[in-house]
């Protein structure tokens, strides 16, 4: 279990979290035909927007209530009224879903107060949904923030529902990519049931060309589905983040729920695959019995290249967990940890400790550590080039790669990608340094490797049981 601490710097360098206002609108981006709004400065809004572009490559809606000096002091309710009857007349959205930020907090808006006030005003916004967060961006992160606008979604739309025994509920984490989600999608689905992913950016932000352009969200979760989710017969949530809003779920309607910590590895994999045949009463699928071969075979293949590897990971708790629980079974060692928010998911980590800091601390535990692998977001890759280190990207934001809307990083194909596109990194670190060896032997992958490391199962990797598992 990993102890954590907290960076005492008297300021951030180069920050590794992203605020809570940007979570929450994340998440909202799940829902069909949703206008976000961020209740605060145009600054707040126009810095995740950005963010949110360059990261998904893709127009995003995304409005703000523009607030500004005067009705930050005196009161933000009319920019709120204008803002809602606006986006309604303008965009008419099913939802309009609200966050604060930290200027509005600080001023401390009564939102909730003024949603009444405006409805009682304005009827012409009675066939639009309004959901409000309350999300200020000096305290939490990216993940604290999704996690509330889960929570703040599920109170404002479900009601109890006669029971569907073979409906489901997926409340995916914010670290998981439209290309996971529609993985998972696929593999409850072959069970035989039916799935009511809340919220579903694989449908708004899987980098699509649309039909038509309507100012909202383009797919995703519709209202519809939100409402029958109170009729599911399980909830299945992926990452901590998700617990708040299952059992949110589970007050509502008593529907009952598991939360899998991560979905990158084979064990977990495993049990999800159980749960799923005993909530649908059917065997596993004979093609994830083959895929589950094929994962054995790409770890056995793929640690020869991470056995030993010293790695510095940067990340939001739940991915954190998921990048380096798998690392720790493929025999790396989790030297430097670098988290954003206080998490459960921490003690679950097989490391000795967690800094909830920024990327300096990432630069600077890896450098003190030695470290031979920098793992975080792009804003982590000026620390790789002065440590002349690999950086892999994970987490939000990658803007300097492509498609990032179908990486995948879940179930056995998932983990079976993401341990390729390591093992080759390293391998080109192995060509790098030792070009007049390639290809390598298993005798000179064994030599080449950072450190003397240790297999998948925990055995000592050496030449003699190198070539006997490439036998």
């Amino acid at each position: 279990m990993a102890s954590v601490v907290e960076s005492k710097k008297s300021c951030t360098v180069n920050p590794l979290k992203m605020s809570q206002p940007l979570g929450a609108s994340f998440a909202f981006l799940g829902l069909d035909a949703c206008m976000p709004v961020m209740h605060g400065s145009q600054g707040c809004t126009s810095f995740g927007l950005v963010l949110l572009v360059r990261h998904f490559k893709e127009a995003i809606p995304l409005q703000t209530t523009a607030m500004n000096e005067v009705t930050s002091i005196l009161g933000g309710y009319d920019n709120i009224e204008a803002a809602l009857v606006n986006i309604r007349k303008r965009a008419a959205p099913k939802v309009i879903a609200i966050c604060s930020t930290g200027l509005t907090e600080t001023k401390g808006d009564d939102v909730d107060g003024y949603i009444v006030t405006v409805r009682k005003r304005k009827p012409e916004l009675d066939d639009t949904e309004i959901v409000y967060v309350s999300t200020p961006d000096y305290v939490g992160a990216f993940e604290d923030g999704y996690k509330h606008a889960i929570t703040a979604i599920v109170k404002a739309l479900v009601k109890p529902l006669p029971v569907k025994a073979d409906q489901i509920t997926l409340l995916p984490g914010s670290h998981l990519s439209p290309g996971d989600i529609d993985e998972l999608r696929e593999i409850i689905e072959s069970f035989g049931l039916s799935v009511i992913v809340l919220p579903d950016i694989s449908g708004s932000l899987d980098g699509h060309i649309a039909p038509d352009w309507r100012g909202t969200t383009l797919g995703g979760t519709t209202l519809e589905q939100i409402r029958a989710a109170g009729g599911s017969a399980f909830t299945l949530g992926v990452g901590e983040q998700t617990r708040e809003g299952a059992e949110a779920l589970r007050e509502i309607a008593g529907t009952p729920l598991e939360i899998f910590e991560r979905l990158t590895g084979l064990e977990v994999n495993d049990r999800f695959l159980q749960r799923l045949a005993q909530i649908s009463g059917k065997p596993v699928p004979a093609k994830y019995r083959r895929q589950r071969s094929q994962l054995l075979d790409a770890m056995l293949d793929g640690h020869f290249y991470t056995g030993g590897v010293k790695v510095a990971i940067g990340a939001e708790p739940d991915l954190l967990l998921a990048v380096g629980g798998l690392l720790h079974e493929m025999g790396a060692e989790l030297r430097c940890c670098i988290s954003t928010t206080k998490s459960p998911a921490h003690a679950l980590l097989p490391a000795e400790q967690v800094v909830l800091g920024d990327l300096e601390d990432l630069e600077r535990g890896a450098a003190d550590a030695g470290c031979d692998l920098l793992i975080t977001h792009s804003h982590g890759r000026q620390a790789a080039e002065r440590l002349n280190k690999p950086l892999l990207r994970i987490g939000f934001p990658v803007f300097d790669r492509i498609g990032n809307a179908h990486r995948r990083m879940v179930g056995y194909r998932g983990t079976m990608d993401f341990i390729f596109e390591i093992a080759n990194l390293m391998i080109d670190q192995i060509v790098h340094h030792h070009p007049g060896d390639w290809p390598l032997t298993p005798e000179a992958a064994a030599a080449a490797a950072p450190s003397a490391g240790a297999g998948c199962c925990g055995a000592p990797l050496t030449p003699t049981t190198l070539a006997e598992a490439s036998a």
